[in-house]
């Protein structure tokens, strides 16, 4: 136990209060990152709500991305659903 009046204690708590600042700051940092953009708010017909259901139902854009139609119009519209599979496989017709 160290004395409150340590100066070797309050080195000790500033150090606790730097890295639990840091450690927040960085977390701050991830998830603005992750909230940033989305693809798939380019798609019409789709909005932030969409996008958070869609993504928490499949889990990621890769998964949204993988989709067939069919379990994407479980989840929104059938036109949307179309529009989706769409915007991520347009290339592929090529």
């Amino acid at each position: 136990m160290l004395d409150r009046r340590s100066p070797v204690l309050h080195v000790v708590q500033k150090i606790r209060d730097e890295s639990h600042r840091f450690a927040i700051g960085y977390h701050r940092k991830r998830r603005e990152m992750r909230d940033r953009d989305s693809e798939l708010l380019t798609i019409p017909g789709v909005g932030a709500q969409t996008r958070q259901r869609l993504l928490t139902h499949f889990g990621s854009l890769r998964d949204v991305r993988e989709a067939t139609v069919e379990s994407l119009a479980a989840m929104v519209s059938s036109k949307t659903a179309e529009a989706i599979w769409q915007r991520f496989h347009e290339n592929s017709k090529l």
